[in-house]
């Protein structure tokens, strides 16, 4: 082959390579509204299990993000509330919708955490909490069938007590059991010190999430591929990933960079068939 037939044939790889990137993200952004699409789970605070599993968000997978104007976020109470037109609804392994927010608003790395009730300001006062029977109370007292383990090992359910919201929004927490859980984000409002919860850049505690405050909300998950990306991120992100992610990544990749040489060789095999 000529030099020249060789230039021409990369720049047509490169070419279709490109068109195919745009064509994959812009089926995404058109999908969920959202740009970008996806985001890399960076940390295990809504893990299941200590390896992970596929159907919930682990350290590594990427997830498609839907815009929160094309989808109301569903909370777990209101999953799990029998006369709620949501109950049953689950999402990546438990009741209610996963949201991507940013932490008071500001400009650190945003948090993927499930949403637990919201607090809605009510027209005459106090405040409503869809999926529970609370309207127009002044401060918030609920127990969720959120299934918590104390250090002595005696089971209880999660409970609000007497919060008192500054502004509407949810209460969120990670799945994750061991380091988070229970120990939800907000946590004064559970009757706790609040520096104890989750912060925000600026080292203050993280309020109610705020709806303009949500990126989107969880859909998809592709496990293992953000795994890549985490590599090559600044400590700890890849120390979060686990060993059975890393080495289905290999796997995949393995897969990827052997299946063109096995397509070519099983066209090779027909071609000398028909001769």
């Amino acid at each position: 082959m000529r030099r020249s037939d060789m230039s021409n044939a990369l720049v047509r790889e490169i070419f279709l390579a490109v068109g195919l990137v745009v064509l994959l993200l812009g089926s995404m952004f058109l999908s969920t509204g959202s740009f970008p699409p996806m985001v890399v789970v960076e940390s295990g605070s809504m893990m299941h299990d200590d390896e992970g599993q596929i159907g919930v968000i682990d350290p590594g997978d990427l997830v498609l993000v839907i815009n929160p104007e094309r989808k109301n976020v569903v909370t777990f109470v209101e999953a799990t509330d029998p006369l709620d037109d949501n109950f049953g609804y689950e999402s990546h392994g438990m009741g209610g919708d996963v949201i991507v927010f940013k932490k008071n608003g500001g400009t650190d790395t945003p948090v993927i955490h499930r949403a637990l009730l919201k607090a809605i300001a009510n027209e005459s006062g106090g405040w409503d909490v869809p999926g529970t029977t609370l309207l127009g109370v002044q401060s918030i007292n609920w127990t969720l069938e959120y299934a918590c383990e104390s250090y002595h090992g005696n089971d209880y359910d999660l409970r609000i007590e007497n919060w008192v919201p500054a502004h509407e929004g949810y209460l969120t927490t990670g799945d994750n059991e061991d380091s988070n859980g229970c120990r939800i984000d907000q946590l004064s409002a559970t009757g706790q010190d609040g520096r104890n919860g989750l912060l925000d850049e600026n080292n203050n505690p993280v309020t109610a999430v705020k709806d303009e405050w949500i990126i989107g909300i969880a859909s998809t998950e592709i496990p293992w591929i953000g795994a890549a990306k985490l590599f090559f991120s600044p400590p700890p992100s890849a120390s979060y990933v686990t060993d059975k992610t890393w080495t289905m990544l290999g796997l995949v990749i393995a897969s990827i960079l052997i299946a063109p040489s096995v397509v070519e060789a099983l066209q090779t095999n027909k071609s000398t068939e028909e001769e």
